[in-house]
């Protein structure tokens, strides 16, 4: 099996003013990571004493050369597993990166990542079966950004598989709603890309350039054996599309805020909106209603408009932004049949599914699976999912499917929204403290957002912190100061009968009014 590891494009701020010899030692550890490395021969490579090594390591990676080996090798295992294929066993990738007693990779897997190398490794088959199981057609619609590819730089004799890459990242990119071509032309966008070095270790560079101002906004790498054209699978280029998505979105949406507002489109009104319910909170989703009910009227033929507008009067249901959720409610299954019954895209079909799912509609599973079938990266898709399954009691399961998402895009502006979903995932099956970390994660991301208050004080109830929980539900009414909890009861989600029981009762008793 070829290997693959994805590696964030931004360097670590230490790596470039590491001593040479530190990063000599690093090289060979990185070379020889499935064999025995003693500091002997580190400190030979870096051409100084073992004592001396030992000491810049310390000073400058704050660890010694074998916790830094050790580090590098647990890192290159979960990249490994991260990226499983069909057939990846767990016992041949510990021992190609040096762990040969396998029940203790599996623990110390366990506590630097919470959870077991099975489970990362179970994950990715979901993911793979899905990109697996994608239609043969790709979205469609005539206001979608554009963006050129390729052709993927290269040494010569590599130009089979550089012509495969960029043939998989089109169509990976098409299916995601991005007019992807491998012609220059008119495109607004490029993605240039590069192979650097030979064999295992070779480097596949991506950067996303605005061809207008020649901003680079993007950048990604990814390490593995390129020398065949079917090294880089459908797979990969899911994740890539993924990956690359949230930063051309906030390329869109800055396009779209520079230009004058006699020039506006149906498509620059919906971008300059969807900021505001991405926010998920109530000024952001006020003004992006005013924007979308002009974008709606501008061109009632365009689907986004309508499916943001769905899901931004859903918001105002749950999260109590609105006087009149009856009201709100109509107005969201409204835009939400006007944006299905319009050729939508994955992008406006995992928006649409978010607002069917907040509203308790039972299609909303259907409207999901159809954004993955046409796009199995869609990490809103995979997102939504996940509260999904939250809604119906599949915890683990849901868990799964958030994981996804934040491994696909874990820089999305939505990436929130799914470590609070792990949380209340985790609430639903009883593991308060879980709950309580989780939330807390989310909430440190985003902490005007008083309504996680509303399942994270029950979370610290339950968890034993009843300090943890006055303070959560003193926020909660801060944020709410005439919520009640009628009010709350009426705006919860679908979630299982025992968990809004659990909710109710514990901020019944930390004082809530009823």
């Amino acid at each position: 099996m070829t290997g693959h590891v994805e590696i964030s494009s931004t360097s670590t701020p230490a790596a470039a003013v590491l001593p040479r010899a530190v990063r000599r030692a690093l090289d060979v550890m990185h070379a020889g990571l499935d064999r025995d490395i003693g500091v002997a021969e580190l400190a030979e490579a870096a051409g100084l004493s073992a004592r001396a090594l030992q000491r810049q390591f310390k000073t400058f990676l704050g660890k010694s050369p074998h916790e830094a080996l050790r580090d590098i090798r647990f890192e290159s295992a979960r990249r490994q597993l991260l990226l499983g294929k069909p057939g990846t066993r767990v016992m041949e990738v510990a021992s190609r990166y040096g762990f040969t007693h396998f029940g203790r990779f599996s623990i110390e897997y366990r506590r630097r990542y919470d959870e077991t190398p099975t489970q990362t490794l179970r994950r990715q088959a979901t993911f793979h079966d899905t990109v697996c199981a994608q239609l043969q057609s790709c979205s469609a619609g005539a206001e979608r950004p554009t963006l050129s590819v390729g052709p993927i730089d290269t040494v010569p004799g590599h130009d089979e598989a550089a012509r495969g890459i960029a043939d998989e990242v089109a169509t990976a990119l098409a299916r995601a709603g991005i007019a992807a071509t491998l012609q220059t032309g008119s495109a607004r966008y490029h993605l240039a890309g590069t192979i650097k070095g030979d064999g295992p270790q070779a480097r596949l560079i991506f950067r996303l350039i605005d061809r207008e101002s020649g901003r680079h906004l993007w950048a990604h790498r990814i390490e593995g054996d390129w020398d065949r054209a079917t090294a880089f699978d459908e797979q990969l280029a899911a994740r890539l599309a993924a990956a690359l998505h949230p930063s051309l979105r906030a390329a869109e949406i800055d396009r779209a805020l520079q230009k004058q507002d006699r020039d506006l489109t149906a498509q620059d009104l919906a971008l300059r909106a969807m900021p505001g319910v991405l926010s998920l909170d109530e000024h952001g989703n006020a003004r992006a209603i005013e924007l979308l009910n002009e974008a709606m009227t501008r061109d009632p033929d365009y689907p986004l408009p309508f499916a943001l507008a769905a899901w931004a009067h859903a918001q105002r249901v749950v999260y109590y932004f609105g006087a009149d959720p009856v009201r709100d409610r109509a107005q969201s299954a409204e835009c939400a049949r006007k944006a299905l019954s319009l050729r939508a895209d994955p992008t406006a079909l995992a928006i649409v599914g978010n607002a069917l799912s907040l509203l308790n509609d039972d299609s909303a599973e259907q409207v999901i699976a159809r954004a993955l079938a046409i796009d199995g990266g869609s990490a809103w898709a995979w997102g939504r999912s996940g509260w999904i399954d939250t809604y119906k009691g599949n915890d683990d399961t849901a868990i799964e499917r958030f994981m996804i998402a934040l491994e696909l895009a874990p820089t999305d502006a939505l990436a929130f929204n799914n470590l609070y979903g792990i949380g209340v995932a985790h609430f639903n099956a009883g593991r308060f403290r879980d709950a309580a970390v989780w939330q807390e994660r989310a909430l440190a991301e985003h902490p005007q957002l008083a309504w996680m208050h509303r399942t994270l004080c029950p979370a610290y109830m339950f968890a034993g912190g009843r300090d943890e929980a006055s303070d959560s539900a003193r926020r909660l009414q801060e944020g709410y100061p005439e919520l009640t909890l009628a009010k709350v009861t009426a705006g919860l989600p679908p979630l299982p009968q025992a968990t809004l029981d659990r909710l109710v009762g514990a901020l019944h008793d930390v004082g809530l009014p009823a």
